[in-house]
């Protein structure tokens, strides 16, 4: 009756990685923040959510293409950020952006 299923293609399965590990990430900052009991901002907090809830969603966290890679779930400065929240929930010291001077 119904033609077969086509299986993923290999972009939908690199897609589908991309935003699982997205996901992950995004969970592991928030669990490393709670179990270090590192608090986080209110802005850092409600991005963790946003983000993960965009993921969820749509697949991805941003809508313009130009602001990250063709199958990537998060934009460059998404990425940056979250790996900023992930040295702060861990206790790091988080390095100054290069383009200021003391």
């Amino acid at each position: 009756m119904f033609p077969a299923k086509k299986p993923p293609g290999p972009y939908e399965t690199e897609r589908k990685a991309a935003q699982r590990t997205a996901i992950n990430a995004l969970k592991r900052a928030k669990r490393a923040a709670e179990k270090t009991g590192v608090a986080l901002s209110d802005w850092e907090g409600e991005f963790l959510d946003s983000v993960s809830e965009r993921v969820k969603t749509h697949g991805r966290a941003f809508a313009d293409p130009e602001k990250g890679a063709p199958g990537q779930a998060l934009s460059a400065m998404q990425g940056r950020k979250l790996k900023e929240i992930t040295k702060k929930a861990k206790g790091e010291g988080v390095k100054p952006h290069r383009g200021r001077k003391p």
